[in-house]
């Protein structure tokens, strides 16, 4: 129970606590920041639509919460968005108040070879970031499938300025899997560069999460294991932390 609450607690100051859904509104995001309860643990960020980003930070302000990053997502979520409207949206995003940008890679495009696609939508959108966001890149590795292809737009993202590596949208069939996730992290450590690693999608409790914290240790080193390098992207999975949380006295 102990091991049980720590990965809890752990958990909870990794997670980028997500709404991504169509129906999304000013009361859904009001409701994000609302189910936030500071004593039993912050999440490192929010991840809403770009058309929320300012109300995310009004209302984290509000509470008390501003040091909780705002993210959002950009060429989201089929990947197929012509690159200017991509660099469009960033700009446009980071201008609302985004702290984070999940950009979601032309994966089709790797899919059928194309890697130099892939390339310059990390590159220019890294240059549209600048210094004012960080860049995570969304490899959709339940679409690639194969260790190669996962490990090639793994190093794609890294050699082109991303700041994270993450699994999934969260829209497709197959999203975070501890399979994708080893060869993720292992291109991560073999470029030797400080990248982080974002899980989305299929987290949904502190038993889920434990695995992949234990992963990330095993092959990145236990001092990886922080906000600024390990994100879980999730919404039902805070319900789980927090009961956990909450079985002692805080």
């Amino acid at each position: 129970m102990i091991e049980q609450q720590k990965n809890a607690a752990l958990t909870v100051s990794l997670m980028d606590l997500t709404s991504l859904n169509n129906a999304d509104d000013s009361a859904t995001i009001q409701a994000l920041v609302n189910s936030i309860k500071p004593k039993l643990g912050t999440p490192a960020a929010l991840c809403v639509y770009s058309q929320f980003v300012a109300e995310a930070k009004i209302a984290l302000a509000a509470r008390g919460l501003a040091q909780v990053k705002v993210a959002t997502v950009t060429n989201f979520p089929s990947g197929d968005a012509p690159l200017d409207e991509v660099v469009s949206e960033t700009l446009l995003a980071i201008e609302r108040g985004a702290d984070e940008i999940d950009l979601v890679i032309p994966y089709k495009a790797l899919l059928a070879g194309d890697a130099n696609t892939v390339r310059n939508y990390i590159r220019e959108s890294k240059r549209a970031c600048g210094s004012q966001a960080q860049l995570k890149v969304i490899i959709e590795s339940g679409e690639l499938k194969t260790a190669a292809l996962i490990t090639e737009a793994t190093m794609l993202a890294i050699e082109n300025g991303a700041d994270f590596v993450k699994t999934s949208t969260g829209k497709v069939a197959v999203n975070a899997t501890l399979e994708a996730a080893q060869y993720m992290l292992k291109a991560i450590k073999n470029s030797r560069k400080l990248v982080g690693f974002k899980a989305a999608g299929g987290v949904k409790t502190v038993k889920d999460a434990a695995a992949y914290l234990q992963l990330a240790g095993n092959i990145m080193g236990a001092d990886y294991v922080t906000a600024n390098h390990f994100r879980f992207g999730a919404s039902g999975l805070l319900t789980d932390v927090y009961k956990v949380l909450n079985e002692t006295p805080q």
